[in-house]
This record gives structure tokens, sequence and C-alpha cells, in this order.
């Protein structure tokens, strides 16, 4: 039997002014990435989502495209909420069966709570993921009201696409709604209550950032880097980033820097993004003659990109000249300012090889660095 084709409608048309955030709070980062990615891109991975569309407000294109990058589907949406569910729903490929609208204020989407929203969605017109109310309740009178009667609603929510068009198209036009639940079940559809998650829970408030990024887990990562370059008469020679005046220079593609090389390889390594040559082939002729400070920048990028953070760099150089004690302060100064890190990050230490081998002979410096990462883990 062939699977009904699903879609993820991901509603980011807000402008979420009770954040307090400089820019429209779905492109506030979290963990060093935009919260609306985060919710893109759970969709965009889970095996039974054929597509995802977000809709976000006239004017965000530009945030949308640098959040979510230029291929992801966007639409422009409407002045309400249910205006830009139905924008959305009317671009959806038209073999799309069922819907998973997600408010892009919830940016942590466990994967189970998309398969539970699935799952329920053979039996009923719609699921709804729900948490229980813990905290005792009072109207304004000072009635209790009965706790065990109340859900908390989240999303995603999950519904036949037909039947969701068609609570959209009976709503009454100048009626709120205060979600899409509500509007199938006012059509005399079914809703089925499935189990929510506390990653599911709203950002709204400048406080809830925070609160958001701690439900993160972190997972720490280490690679090493190692790279040797060829001294020659008639080369500069930049190490570490910096110019050292000496009778000969390291030779290659670029400016062969052999430290920036190594952290580079070592950084890369942490995200299993291959090598230097991978993303800087010396078959290339742009990179000819280019400064590593360019190398060494775009893998700290590739690290922030997926919301990560570096922890420390160990460099160690091995060669007999030059002395790299006068040199070490600007080396890891510079090493330091590419990354974007403090200093004490950054250690730098240097080795000879007792006149053994290449770099004994003076015929080539070698370089081996270790780095240390943070990425975001699994939700919890």
């Amino acid at each position: 039997m062939t699977r009904p084709r699903t879609a993820a409608l991901i509603v980011a048309a807000g402008r979420g002014l009770r954040a307090g955030t400089a820019v429209a709070k779905q492109y506030t980062p979290i963990a060093g990435r935009a919260m609306l990615a985060h919710a893109h891109a759970a969709f965009a991975a889970h095996p039974l989502i054929d597509e995802v569309v977000t809709v976000i407000g006239d004017g965000q294109q530009e945030l949308a495209r640098v959040a979510l990058g230029r291929a992801a589907r966007i639409v422009i949406g409407g002045a309400l909420r249910r205006d830009s569910v139905a924008i959305g729903m009317a671009a959806l490929d038209p073999a799309i069966e069922r819907v998973l609208v997600h408010d892009a204020a919830r940016p942590f989407v466990p994967v189970e709570v998309i398969d539970r929203v699935l799952c329920a969605l053979d039996e009923a017109d719609g699921a709804v993921p729900t948490l229980p109310v813990a905290d005792t309740l009072t109207r304004g009178d000072g009635a209790l009201v009965r706790r065990d009667d109340l859900h908390r609603i989240q999303t995603p929510q999950g519904f036949g696409r037909a039947i969701l068009a068609s609570a959209h198209a009976a709503w009454p036009i100048d009626e709120d709604a205060s979600d899409d639940a509500q509007m199938v079940r006012r059509l005399g559809g079914r809703v089925a209550l499935v189990q929510g998650d506390i990653m599911l829970d709203k950002v709204t408030y400048p406080q809830d950032f925070a609160a958001a990024e701690a439900r993160l887990t972190w997972e720490t990562r280490s690679a090493m880097g190692f790279d040797v370059h060829r001294l020659e008469s008639g080369e500069e020679l930049w190490l570490g980033g910096i110019l050292i005046p000496h009778d000969k220079g390291l030779s290659g593609h670029s400016d062969a820097d052999v430290a920036l090389h190594a952290i580079t390889d070592a950084l890369l390594g942490t995200i299993a993004a291959g090598d230097i040559g991978t993303h800087f082939p010396p078959s290339d002729p742009q990179w000819r003659g280019a400064s590593s400070d360019h190398f060494l920048a775009h893998a700290a990028s590739l690290i922030a990109d997926r919301g990560g953070r570096i922890d420390f760099v160990d460099l160690t150089l091995m060669c007999e000249e030059p002395k790299i004690g006068p040199h070490r302060a600007a080396m890891t100064a510079r090493i330091a300012e590419i990354l974007r890190l403090h200093p004490d990050r950054v250690s730098l230490k240097a080795t000879t090889t007792e006149r053994l081998g290449f770099t004994g002979r003076g015929e080539g410096i070698a370089a081996q660095a270790i780095a240390t990462v943070s990425l975001p883990g699994q939700l919890r």
C-alpha cells in the first residue's frame, strides 16, 4: 500500500513583538541558529515528510533565505494566522494528502511527536500533541477548574488536506480561530490527542530564549589535523597567520601556512566535513597564493552553521628554524582573532625533532592540531 504524501507547513509570518528582539523572533538565534531553522531542519530530515513549505511575512524574504538556504520553499502569508495557513495550503504540491501545521515559535520538534501525529492520522481527521496541565487552576471568581479535563495544545497539528481546506473555507471571515484543530472540529472532524513534549514549549518572551537553549544537550567532539610544507628560498614565511622574517618560506598552492592548515583540518574533522583539499582543491587556480586565514574562517563558519562552538584549539609546530618563541604571542592572538576566541582558548607549542627527519634537516615544517568543539546534540 502506498503511504499518503505528507507536507509540513511552518507558519512564520508573525513579528513576535513580545519577544523584544531586534528582528522577528523566528530569526533570532538559538544555539547559534535561527529559531525557524531548527524546526525546518527537523521536518526536512523526517523520512515521512515529502515537502516543507514556510509561510513568512512580507519583507522577511532575505531573513528567511539566510536562515533556511536559498533552496527552501517560502511563500508570503496574510494578516492573520488562518490566512497564512490557507495561503500555505494553496502552495502545496497537488499530490499532498496530509498536512502538518507548525508554529515557528516552537523551534524544537522531536521526531517522536511527528511520528505520533502521523500515526494518529491513520484513524482520525486530525491529531494534535498535548501535555497535561500540572498546576492548580482557578477562574476569576475563585472557583477551581478541574485540571484533569484540561490539556496544553501544541504543534505540529496534523490533518487530512481535504478536511483542513474545507474547514478553512467554511470558517466565518469575521471570527478568529485559536488553531486549526478548532476549525476542523467545528466542521465535524474527529481530532485525536497524542502525547506532546516539553521541547515543544513556545518561545514568546525574552527569557524563553535562554530556557529553550537550555533544553538542548551538547555533544563534545575532538579531531586532529596534520600538515607539512616544504621550506624553500624565495618564498614568504606565513605561519600562524603572521608573516615571519626568515631566509626561507613555505611552499604550496596557497600561502602554505602549515599551522592554519592543520587547525583547519582539525575543525573540519569535528563535523566530518572532509579536509582542506575538499573545500579548497589545489587544482583550483583561484586559491593560488590565497591567505590561509580564509580557509580557517571557513571551517569555523561551518561549525557555527551547525549551531556549534569552538571550545579549544591546541597546536604543535615541529621545526628547527625559525624559533617559534619570539612569535608565539602574535600567532596565538591572530589565530584567536580569526576564530573569534579568547586567546586563552588557543594553545601553541613548538618542538624540534632533534635534527632527525625532514624537519630536523630544515627541509620543512610540520604542524599538528587538535580541536575540541561542542555541537547541539539530541533534544532533551
